[in-house]
């Protein structure tokens, strides 16, 4: 078990207050780093960066298929190009320019999606986007990142820089509490163990991870030994300590801020239902859509609360026959 940062109160720093200070420390860093946008930079504060760095910083406007096709030209070109607009419209949108254009063509582009699922709050049902883990998780030798807290986002941001392919962050802007310290390292494919436990095992990504710790904070208190996991990366998923829990703990709770059809819940079930069976209930979106309201009733609304995974577990434990 590691050392967290975690108080279970809000971020010391939001990530819209940090990003652009990150973006411009990696232009800096590498002459080929490029970041785009979709006419969002207030969204990551990047608008002073745009006007101080044009020939590297670009608004493509409100046309995501485009800014993407442009992202992979400027690959092409030999630059690592960051691209950022909120999640349903970078991912959804641009849907086939990400598959062909950058998939298919085996470019290297880095997509950032703000406003991840209940995250999107008031920008209302048209913004939150549930399924985009499920949409990109599909495409061949893509990576998906749901960030956890501004220290992930920082240093994946980093080191998946030289990384080919897709990769993409779904991530908040504002409302995601700091789990871990600073100078953490992660790695794609790597999970964290954030707690130890021997009953049942609690898979969590995103801001889903702050509620599991909740979660198994209160189920110790009624003797349940609730083993929590960061997979830090759904794709790929780190599937030995995903098997390694499943055959320690017999039982696995996974908990996303996403439609559980094709989420981290999936890729869970389905690693672990053909190579060490074991009951997964999976805590997330039912098959929804989403809806206007603050980001607490938004919780309530869709399931995404310690509670709701409480629930979980003991529907774990009562098909594992405990």
């Amino acid at each position: 078990m590691m050392n967290l940062r975690y108080t279970g109160g809000p971020a010391e720093q939001d990530i819209n207050r940090l990003f652009s200070r990150w973006m411009e420390e990696m232009l800096n860093e590498d002459e080929k780093v490029v970041y785009l946008d979709a006419d969002l930079m207030r969204g990551l504060n990047t608008a002073d960066l745009w006007k101080k760095r044009p020939d590297r910083v670009y608004n493509c406007g409100i046309q995501e298929g485009n800014m993407v096709a442009v992202a992979a030209g400027l690959c092409l070109a030999g630059y690592k190009p960051y691209v950022h607009s909120f999640t349903p419209f970078v991912t959804r949108r641009a849907y086939d320019q990400i598959a062909v254009s950058v998939a298919y063509a085996h470019k290297s582009v880095h997509l950032i999606g703000t406003d991840a699922g209940i995250l999107a709050s008031d920008n209302g049902g048209t913004h939150m986007c549930f399924e985009d883990v499920a949409i990109i998780r599909a495409i061949p030798e893509a990576c998906v990142i749901d960030v956890t807290d501004a220290a992930m986002f920082h240093a994946l941001l980093r080191n998946t820089k030289d990384r080919s392919g897709v990769t993409y962050f779904r991530t908040g802007r504002r409302n995601m509490p700091d789990v871990y310290l600073m100078d953490t390292e992660f790695e794609v494919g790597c999970g964290k163990v954030l707690a130890e436990g021997t009953d049942v095992t609690v898979i969590a990504s995103g801001i889903m991870v702050a509620s599991a710790l909740e979660a198994a904070k209160a189920l110790r208190q009624e003797g349940i030994r609730a083993r929590v996991v960061d997979p830090v990366t759904i794709k790929p998923l780190d599937e030995p300590l995903v098997l390694k829990c499943a055959a320690e703990t017999g039982a696995i709770v996974s908990a996303e801020n996403c439609n559980v059809i094709g989420g981290l819940g999936s890729a869970v079930a389905e690693l672990v239902c053909g190579t060490k069976p074991v009951p997964v209930v999976r805590v997330g979106v039912e098959d929804q859509f989403g809806q206007t309201g603050p980001v607490g009733f938004l919780r309530e609304a869709y399931g995404l609360t310690p509670e709701r995974i409480i629930e979980g577990v003991r529907e774990a434990l009562c098909m594992k026959g405990r």
